[in-house]
């Protein structure tokens, strides 16, 4: 169990200290994600022998924000957009 706590607060220091970074120079979030995973991985290797658990922990992650991005979405917008794009 400790193992993963020491995981998650790798992951969660690299990217307190590379998304601030990252929107400083004008990138944006997401790719400060991007730089402080290829940082923690690849370079340093800090994380990466693991993939086969965090895999789990991911599919989850990409469930929960389709769940919230069907939240947000508003049928009406929906069907508009889609005769914007018929024309």
């Amino acid at each position: 169990m400790t193992v993963y706590f020491l995981q998650a607060f790798i992951y969660l220091v690299a990217a307190v200290i590379a998304v601030p970074l990252a929107k400083r120079f004008g990138l944006g979030s997401v790719l400060g994600y991007l730089i402080a995973g290829v940082i923690i991985g690849p370079i340093t290797g800090l994380v990466g022998e693991e993939t086969n658990t965090i895999q789990h922990f991911a599919e989850f992650g990409v469930v929960m924000m389709l769940f919230l991005v069907g939240l947000e979405l508003e049928p009406k917008m929906l069907w508009a957009m889609r005769n914007r794009y018929l024309a």
